[in-house]
């Protein structure tokens, strides 16, 4: 079968045998578990526990009492920033003298709000081990998520930016049935493989010599997940910089948008295609006049316009019309409506074109006379 017949093979069993906990049901989540934080107390006697300094944790439920332990270790937590809008990584800050049940409240979502600092991409941050979460996992170390590649993505992010290497173990927690046979075959080079696997009744040393992934693979990164993600701009803004190949999944040859059921869009995903780039130099027949404006400033001196349609292209921005006033640094462009404008506002955050980082704001509506 395929990754998601044995995600839901997983999921209908936990489900059906209620060793599933809460949040439930546990279909397109890294399942809870009855039996979890049990299965994380084996997590303090790994000999790569011990000697670890930093120690990142996916905070999905079942890894809740592997982040109180870490720090109850006094080792240093960091969780990934929540769908990485802002940064890579946050370091949890407990505050000076918690006790157990303080550092078991950080150890929550509420906790990585209120006591977290955002870890920037420049910070020289090492870390020595890496928990992630699985939906199935093999003796072998092959690993399936909940497939939004998010976890895969993180770990190449840590890659590119020097955060971790070739021989940074990586620990899972799951539950005695999670634990399958996954064929080979399903596997991809940007698929993060694990090294040890802890149950509630035993803890597996998979002894994987498969590679993890390198670094980032450009070409299977969507124009949207660069949108949606400003650490990833600016780790290929570097990666770009540094001569490398960035390019990004090839886009179809038609834009029209899916039909609807063929793909599943986040929903405040922009369309394909619904602002696509023939429309840059006007609206056309029977098309509506743009009524809402984005400003977009801090142009580098010698930037082209072909430099930023680009760029808009690849985050699937584009807009109706576009005003160049390179003088000024900065270029106008028309959106639709007021909708279609934030949408762009929020995709462009972070934006670069060379060294500048442009600002981007919704331009103040004018009347028209």
């Amino acid at each position: 079968g395929s990754k998601q017949d044995i995600r839901e093979r997983i999921w209908d069993y936990m489900e059906s045998e209620n060793v599933a906990d809460f949040p439930r049901p546990v279909h397109h989540r890294i399942p809870n578990f009855k039996g979890a934080s049990r299965a994380a107390e084996h997590f303090p006697r790994l000999q790569v526990f011990r000697t670890a300094r930093t120690i990142k944790v996916n905070p999905d439920a079942p890894q809740k009492n592997a982040c109180f332990l870490v720090l109850d270790s006094k080792k240093t937590l960091l969780v990934p920033t929540p769908r990485l809008r802002t940064g890579l990584f946050n370091r949890i800050t407990p505050p000076p003298g918690a006790n157990k049940e303080m550092l078991r409240k950080c150890a929550t979502s509420q906790g990585v709000r209120d006591f977290s600092v955002p870890v920037g991409l420049d910070s020289r941050v090492l870390v020595d081990l890496v928990v992630v979460g699985s939906v199935a996992v093999s003796e072998k170390g092959w690993r399936i998520g909940k497939g939004e590649g998010y976890a895969d993505l993180e770990y190449a992010m840590m890659v590119s930016m020097g955060a971790v290497h070739k021989g940074t173990p990586v620990v899972t927690i799951v539950h005695d049935c999670q634990v399958v046979d996954i064929p080979e075959a399903l596997l991809e080079d940007h698929d993060l493989t694990v090294d040890y696997i802890l149950t509630p009744t035993r803890v597996i040393s998979t002894g994987c010599k498969r590679p993890k992934p390198a670094g980032i693979t450009w070409s299977k990164i969507s124009p949207e997940m660069l949108g949606k993600i400003p650490v990833l701009r600016s780790l290929r803004d570097r990666e770009k910089r540094a001569g490398m190949d960035v390019a990004l999944q090839a886009e179809p040859a038609s834009q029209h948008p899916a039909l609807p059921g063929t793909v599943r869009r986040p929903h405040n995903a922009p369309r394909p295609g619904a602002d696509s780039l023939e429309a840059a130099c006007g609206p056309r027949e029977g098309e509506d006049a743009p009524t809402a404006t984005v400003c977009v400033g801090n142009l580098p001196h010698d930037a082209r316009v072909r430099d930023l349609k680009r760029a808009l292209r690849e985050l699937r921005v584009a807009p109706l019309q576009l005003s160049w006033r390179g003088p000024q640094h900065r270029a106008l462009l028309h959106y639709r409506d007021l909708a279609a404008a934030q949408q762009a506002v929020s995709c462009l955050q972070g934006l670069h074109l060379g060294d500048s980082a442009l600002t981007v704001a919704l331009a103040r509506p004018h009347n028209k006379s």
